[in-house]
């Protein structure tokens, strides 16, 4: 099954990002899920590297880590990126600067489309 998520809530302060976040998680790891994530709006920051978060508070860096190394795929939105002072280079390993065109295919490609 392809899976789209895309995520667009503020990374930290709502339980929105971190539950998609989780499923996002839990669906890569099932062997015929294909998984893409849409980071759009404020949850673009989640996937600046090197985050600094409380002991025992979850780190979205980590989680979407995750979801790459289970074959998943992320996309940042590249307008909300610029209007965050974000540089590609600062992005997770194995998430990318994305766009609006990406999602538009991205949504035409999966299954299913979740919104978080």
């Amino acid at each position: 099954m392809k899976t789209l998520l895309i995520l667009n809530d503020a990374r930290y302060g709502s339980e929105r990002t971190y539950n998609g976040a989780r499923l996002a998680g839990s669906l890569a790891r099932q062997p015929e899920a294909e998984v893409r994530v849409f980071l759009i709006g404020d949850v673009a920051a989640a996937a600046h590297a090197k985050q600094k978060v409380p002991a025992g508070f979850y780190n979205l860096e980590l989680m979407l880590g995750a979801v790459v190394r289970h074959r998943g795929v992320i996309g940042v939105c590249g307008s909300c990126m610029d209007a965050r002072g974000i540089a590609a280079e600062d992005l997770v390993e194995g998430s990318h600067r994305s766009s609006l065109d990406e999602l538009t295919q991205w949504t035409t490609w999966a299954d299913k489309v979740l919104v978080f």
